[in-house]
């Protein structure tokens, strides 16, 4: 037997075990897996080599949460899907999940969802989708029944941003029952609105009652801790109360993720998701030249407050680090840097999610690099049931990261590879950046060369037949 690809001399991190040894790779996917102790002899031929040469081989990384060509108001993100996703394999990202997030009320989920399966034709690398759902009509279930034909199994909804994105409570109960229906998964944006509407209001009027901008360098004040821990114990009752698993975004205080855990014990199916800016940055970079390269909803929190989030990561009670990639670019951001009500708000991430984890975790926090894997590839997979995804063993799909976990870079974001000209975290000096990945049993980034292996992307299906899930109102 020749296979396509021979990794040799590798140290295989997965979320449960590490071993020494050689991957081989057939067809797009894992082959075979040989202890180091297997004489080279019995290794199988290849038509291309790589001798890892000891250093450290994990699973391609999932990014459950990031925005691709996304129309929020007055502003559309820079990066398309091919620039997206060629910043994304440089980042060690092999699978990225978009929102298909209307992008005002004429905009229905469906048609959303579809507009992006178009876009998406053109990546590099794989892409799931999760649908979102602003308000609800009669017509909603049906659009469910058709994203979940699509292979689209997760909504996303946000509690905040009245007037744009966010959906009521009705609403929120309603879609979890339909979620629940069709053996699905609710995404939850958690701040609670009423809080930082009259906290905005506080904030945009001066000491004679004139009304006021809140620039940039007051993002923080604007959105409290209280806003997203009320949000959060508010989703939770829905999701007790419809018995529907509920995942939430960017969590950026461990009170929020204390409820979780808590709703976890007992036996709701809940999720906590947290980004590396909540791990790594704090809220004096408000104070900084530039405080709107930093303009993110939830914001940046107190050093405190990310210490003791840094507590609840390592103790595993988080299950996902995700980049909530949203590509804006200098001028976008300074645009209305005035006033924090009007500008773009997000941060550009997906190239730099693997380096600042790795570096923030592993190697400042002494995390393992099993329980690295399981926060980066391994558990967006399995909760976001992406087949073939997160695991480095026989079937899988061959998406693989190789690097070397001392070598250091420093950051410049216009070296990089997103659609922007900054990153949040310029000039800092991290670890963990991929030497080689492979995309789908193809070499697509070695030796600091990229090989742009066309759009050759998959649209990943999530649907699952097995589950017996019922569409419009039908046993499959």
């Amino acid at each position: 037997m020749t296979v396509d690809l021979l990794i040799t001399n590798a140290t295989i991190v997965n979320a449960d075990s590490t071993i020494e040894g050689h991957i081989a790779v057939s067809g797009g996917r894992i082959a075979a897996l040989y202890d180091s102790a297997t004489s080279p002899e019995l290794l199988p031929a290849a038509t291309r080599t790589l001798d890892a040469a000891g250093r450290t081989v994990i699973p391609g990384g999932v990014d459950s949460h990031a925005h691709v060509e996304q129309v929020t108001g007055a502003y559309k993100s820079l990066d398309t899907y091919e620039t997206a996703s060629i910043a994304a394999l440089w980042g060690g990202t092999t699978t990225i999940m978009d929102f298909g997030i209307p992008a005002d009320l004429s905009e229905t989920p469906l048609a959303a969802a579809e507009n992006k399966i178009r876009l998406a034709e053109v990546s590099r690398c794989d892409v799931a989708l999760h649908g979102a759902v602003i308000d609800w009509d009669e017509s909603v279930p049906a659009q469910l029944d058709r994203l979940a034909e699509l292979g689209i199994r997760s909504v996303k909804m946000y509690t905040t941003n009245r007037g744009s994105t966010m959906a009521n409570g009705d609403t929120i109960v309603k879609v979890m029952r339909e979620m629940v229906r069709l053996d699905g998964l609710t995404y939850i944006h958690a701040e609670h609105d009423p809080i930082i509407v009259d906290c905005l209001a506080q904030h945009s009027i001066d000491e004679h009652g004139a009304s006021v901008p809140v620039p940039a360098g007051r993002l923080h004040h604007t959105r409290p801790e209280l806003a997203e821990a009320a949000s959060v114990a508010e989703v939770l009752s829905m999701a007790e109360y419809t018995g529907a698993p509920v995942y939430f975004v960017h969590q950026t205080i461990p009170e929020a993720v204390a409820l979780v855990q808590d709703a976890r014990s007992r036996g709701l199916e809940a999720y906590s998701e947290t980004c590396p800016h909540y791990l790594t940055l704090d809220e004096e970079v408000y104070a900084s030249e530039f405080p709107e390269k930093f303009a993110c909803c939830p914001p940046i929190r107190s050093r405190e407050t990310v210490a003791a989030l840094l507590e609840r990561v390592r103790a595993g009670e988080v299950h996902t680090i995700s980049s909530d990639h949203s590509c804006y670019d200098l001028a976008q951001k300074q645009s209305r840097s005035d006033d924090v009500r009007f500008m773009p708000h997000g941060l550009p991430g997906i190239e730099t999610r693997m380096p600042v984890a790795f570096t923030t975790l592993v190697m400042e926090q002494g995390m393992a690099v099993q329980q690295f894997v399981e926060l980066f590839a391994a558990g967006p997979a399995r909760i976001n049931k992406l087949p073939g995804k997160g695991n480095i063993a026989p079937g899988y799909d061959a998406d693989l990261v190789i690097f070397d976990p001392d070598e250091v870079r420093t950051v410049d974001g216009k070296a990089l590879h997103m659609g922007t000209d900054f990153s949040p975290f310029d000039g800092m000096r991290l670890a963990g950046w991929p030497a080689t990945v492979v995309m789908g049993g193809r070499v697509v980034l070695h030796a600091g060369e990229f090989t742009d292996p066309g759009p050759t992307g998959r649209f990943l299906n999530r649907y699952d037949t097995s589950k017996k899930a019922v569409l419009a109102g039908k046993a499959l």
